[in-house]
């Protein structure tokens, strides 16, 4: 799905936008962004993802965030976060969320994926105890299932003005993406 996020991502970011990369891993959309024309500070929970993302994007502002912190980035510094694959993981999603508006700058862009986890999705786990053992699994390192519906009510409450919840992707019973942007007022 790296293609398809990356084909959503990348005509919605105007070259030279400050754009923050949270949750950046290995830094595969770092690059993309950099090579876009983008400014990117990247940001992980993981020094060694940190790292990784460095030695990909040579010169790459790369932060570490640490827990219970705030973002080590200013108030209104960026024009749009990118949070690909990442919200599904946060623990408590309404503080993260208001540390991403803390520093968008005013009309910034939130554009971020995670799985979709919809009624087809749903009915073929169910079809399927031990797929739907293993998706669910309390070790699992997802904490959060989301639909275009749940995400667009969350994304609302938190301030946010929803421009687009989409589903993407996958085939009837396979995983598939939601494709979300959100605006700060």
């Amino acid at each position: 799905e790296l293609a398809l996020r990356l084909g959503w991502l990348l005509p919605q970011v105007p070259r030279g936008d400050a754009v923050l990369d949270l949750g950046c891993g290995a830094g595969e959309f770092s690059a993309a962004l950099t090579k876009a024309g983008a400014e990117v500070i990247a940001v992980d929970v993981s020094a060694e993802a940190l790292r990784r993302a460095q030695e990909r994007v040579p010169g790459l502002d790369a932060r570490l965030w640490e827990a219970g912190e705030p973002l080590p980035v200013a108030d209104n510094a960026v024009d749009v976060v990118w949070a690909g694959e990442v919200i599904e993981h946060v623990a408590d999603v309404a503080p993260w969320l208001t540390e991403v508006r803390r520093v968008l700058r005013p009309r910034g862009a939130l554009l971020l994926t995670t799985p979709h986890h919809g009624p087809t999705t749903l009915l073929a786990l169910a079809l399927s105890p031990r797929r739907f053992q293993r998706h669910f699994d309390p070790r699992n390192d997802h904490l959060h299932f989301f639909s275009p519906v749940t995400l667009g009510r969350l994304l609302d409450d938190l301030g946010f003005e929803v421009a687009e919840v989409t589903p993407a992707g996958g085939r009837i019973g396979m995983r598939s993406t939601i494709l979300a942007r959100a605006v700060r007022p």
